[in-house]
């Protein structure tokens, strides 16, 4: 019988799971990819004047692809027959291409539907769908060279592989768990810089709706202008929806302080707008400011860095309760050159140069806006991160105080329970110091002995008559009358004044005098009631006196 040997690539193994990491990374370009074309291509057949055939309207398609990814396209087909670059990116369009590697990776490393197949490691599985979507994005960098739209080789060799890793590398964070760095202080200024981010970037975006409502007239008028039949009216507004994301970033430069450019020579900014802008006719462009000084409104915006540098320093504060002062203004230092860096990133890739001339320059400049976010975290955010710090341990006082003087309380040491008249006696009044003949436990048996043995010479007391009993026998009137020894046992009971102590206690004192059993008890032993070597005990009472012969 011959026995049959799986192969290990059979079986699903560790080769397998790359190969099948590179195929989900080809499958998702090629989606995002697909999904453009099929929106070129509709418009294209809606269009009513096709200037081009199909081959064209692929080609654009590609290029618009190429752009989302941040490479620069060049436009052959210029009035003046010099190609002209076009670099800015509709931010929009992104999110589809990073949201579909992110989805590669993250399935690529989650083993719920893999049954019991290996899993590569982080960064092979990383490195697999990565390599997976930059074949494709090769091939459709030499497709559109032959169109009339082809991209850049240096701006697409550069953005097209960052954006990509860092799409793959977000999904494989997101199927790890999302774990954050073991050291508090850089996930304290991560969250941190996550929170200024989206504060400056929702601000700016408030800011860019506000300037777009003030100019509505002028934006509509640029609208009419460019549309003609409906599928013109369709592609414009597309277009000015993809171009959303950069109007926020936009607003947030504003805001920053170095504003934008309109063109070489022309720049916006809260204190005015300074030189000949050159400005294209497009919807989202009329928002801008007019020409000259700015007014308050245009310096109310600054409230919108000034707002992400108090909330990213409050974060960092809420996180440094044990902090020393140190650690946390290094750690809002890093959340303010964190948010820096994304800014910068994102300001680059909102802006662009839209031809040549004067449009080479048109947008936020990167450096400008990066630095600025860096000088607003650091001036604004450090002292707030201290003054919350500050504030947040002074609260913390006087709870420890209040734990220190918790600790400082003696213990109650537990009494063990005793004879009621005693451990009673013992409770309500102050005892005098216990003498050295009570305080352990051989002396207090030793007294409680001598009373039951007489002492060797002792004269016994004498017993009782029978017309009383009890009562003790008259002496001479000279002398006076000596007081009958108290009697342990059944017998304490008998006589005049053998119920009651000297404190209204019907029982005896469990010290010394006169024993009583309490519960009527035959078998009872005054033993029972012994006290503890460290209970304080308290002197014997005096004996009731006799009463007289008169």
């Amino acid at each position: 019988m011959t026995h049959v040997t799986e192969h290990p690539l059979v079986r699903g193994g560790r080769s397998a799971a790359l190969a099948t990491a590179c195929v989900r990374g080809g499958v998702a370009a090629g989606l995002g990819l697909g999904a453009l074309a099929v929106l070129v291509i509709a418009a294209w057949i809606s269009s009513p004047y096709p200037d081009s055939g199909a081959g064209g309207a692929l080609h654009l398609a590609a290029g618009l692809w190429l752009l989302a990814h941040g490479a620069d396209l060049v436009r052959t087909d210029t009035l003046s027959g010099l190609p002209a670059p076009l670099g800015v990116v509709p931010m929009l369009l992104v999110a589809l291409p990073v949201w579909l590697v992110h989805r590669a990776a993250r399935d690529t490393l989650d083993a719920g539907d893999e049954g019991d197949r290996p899993r590569p490691s982080t960064s092979a599985a990383v490195a697999a769908v990565a390599g997976g979507y930059l074949l494709v994005a090769a091939a459709t960098v030499a497709y559109s060279e032959s169109g009339p739209l082809p991209a850049d080789l240096t701006t697409a060799g550069l953005w097209l592989p960052a954006v990509v890793v860092g799409a793959a590398g977000a999904g494989a964070w997101t199927a790890l768990g999302r774990p954050m760095p073991g050291q508090r202080q850089a996930a304290a200024a991560l969250r941190a810089m996550g929170l200024g981010l989206v504060t400056l970037l929702g601000g700016g975006a408030v800011a860019a709706a506000v300037s777009l409502a003030l100019h509505a007239r002028q934006a509509q008028a640029a609208y009419t202008g460019l549309v003609g039949e409906w599928s013109g009216s369709v592609s414009v507004l597309l277009l000015a929806l993809a171009l959303l994301p950069n109007m926020a970033v936009w607003g947030a430069a504003y805001g920053l302080g170095p504003g934008f450019t309109l063109g070489t020579g022309a720049t916006a900014t809260p204190l005015g707008l300074a030189g000949d802008p050159a400005v294209p006719p497009f919807p989202l462009l009329a928002a801008l400011p007019a020409e000259g000084r700015g007014t308050w409104i245009h310096w109310a915006v600054v409230a919108v860095p000034l707002a992400a540098a108090v909330l990213q320093g409050r974060r960092v504060g809420r996180s440094a309760g044990t902090w020393t002062a140190r650690d946390t203004a290094l750690t809002a230092l890093g959340a303010a050159w964190g948010c820096g860096a994304a800014v910068a990133v994102l300001a680059a890739a909102a802006g662009g140069p839209l031809g040549t001339g004067r449009l080479a320059a048109f947008g936020p400049v990167w450096w400008q806006a990066g630095a600025a976010t860096v000088l607003w975290g650091a001036c604004v955010g450090v002292p707030v991160s201290l003054g919350v710090r500050a504030w947040g341990r002074r609260a913390l006082r006087p709870m420890r105080k209040q734990k220190q003087k918790q600790k400082q309380k003696p213990v109650p040491v537990p009494v063990v329970a005793g004879a009621e008249s005693g451990a009673m006696g013992a409770m309500d009044a102050p005892s005098p110091s216990p003498s050295p003949a009570l305080s352990t436990a051989p002396a207090v048996l030793k007294g409680l002995l001598s009373g039951l043995v007489p002492a060797p010479g002792a004269v016994p007391p004498p017993a009782p008559s029978a017309s009383g009993a009890g009562q003790t026998q008259p002496h001479d009137s000279g002398t006076a009358p000596e007081p009958a020894p108290a009697r342990v046992g059944s017998d304490a009971g008998s006589g005049p004044g053998a119920d009651l102590d000297p404190d209204g206690d019907r029982y005896g004192d469990p010290y010394g005098g006169r024993y009583t059993d309490p519960y009527d008890d035959s078998g009872f032993e005054p033993y029972d009631y012994l006290p503890a070597a460290w209970e304080p005990a308290s002197p014997p009472p005096p004996a009731p006196p006799a009463p007289s012969a008169d």
